[in-house]
């Protein structure tokens, strides 16, 4: 008499969506490195903060990274590409995991690279628009992500690792976007003047940065990459405010506070949820 584990059963064939997914989603990443590269001021492009009249510098609000933080995006396309040849090897096509995943994945790509476009053509308003949208798209990824657990180490790197920094990277880019608009449109100080707007700002990054470590505990690696991305971008700031044209200690201070919130709560979090 046989047993089912001596017959086990057929792996499920891969369906034309499938492939079509692992296709477009490879394109889709080539694609986002193109325009990371014009957006950086290849290709003819212009350096970002150059565009919008510089709106989006180092120098623009009290809550702009320095140039050095940008950096991490060098990690994050790299992430992104090396997901994208992940989720294209024939043995990937039918993973429940990839499947739910991939194709927010390029979404967020195709928004990114919308954002340059945007932020490229001078429309401030346009970027914030499309900026919250990719926070909208990163913030269902993780949901998705939390939900699931990854199938090997492998993929907790490259799926979750990738998308832990590119949200939280994009967390605090949002609101630095959002304090560019205000700043340029001129309501950027309402009542409590540039320093006090600036440290609400920051104590809202550090706030959001705790909401991220509380709901991804139980993924460490997306939890960490969150965590790391915030505390990265948060500690920027403050390296810009403590030197630079636009000094301000108190802001550089806050941003301080920020960055090792983001990072401790992320440690935390993750421990607790570990022995727990």
């Amino acid at each position: 008499m046989t047993t089912a584990a001596a017959h086990p059963p057929a792996a499920t064939s891969p369906a034309p969506s499938d492939r079509v997914r692992q296709v477009v989603v490879l394109v889709g990443s080539l694609v986002a490195a193109g325009a990371a590269a014009y957006g950086s001021g290849a290709f003819g492009g212009q350096a970002i903060q150059d565009a919008a009249g510089g709106a989006l510098s180092a120098t623009a609000t009290p809550v702009a990274p320095d140039n050095p933080a940008f950096r991490i995006w060098s990690v994050i396309y790299l992430g992104l590409f090396v997901f994208a040849v992940y989720q294209v090897l024939p043995r990937r096509a039918t993973n429940a995991r990839l499947r739910a995943t991939a194709w927010w994945v390029l979404a967020s790509m195709v928004l990114n690279a919308a954002w340059i476009g945007v932020v490229q053509a001078g429309s401030l308003a346009g970027s914030v628009v499309v900026i919250a949208a990719l926070l909208a798209v990163l913030s269902v990824l993780v949901v998705r992500l939390v939900r699931s657990a990854p199938d090997s180490t492998g993929q907790a790197v490259v799926l979750d690792g990738t998308i832990g920094l590119y949200t939280g990277w994009v967390s605090v880019a949002t609101l630095a976007n959002v304090s560019a608009a205000l700043a340029d449109a001129g309501v950027g100080e309402l009542g409590l003047g540039a320093t006090g707007w600036s440290v609400v700002v920051l104590a809202l990054a550090a706030a959001l940065s705790v909401a991220w470590a509380v709901f991804t505990a139980r993924r460490r690696a997306l939890a960490l990459g969150i965590g790391l991305a915030m505390s990265w971008g948060l500690a920027w700031v403050a390296v810009g405010r403590f030197t630079g044209p636009l000094e301000d200690t108190t802001v550089a201070w806050a941003a301080v506070v920020a960055s090792a919130v983001a990072l401790v709560a992320a440690l935390v979090a993750v421990l607790v949820r570990r022995r727990g």
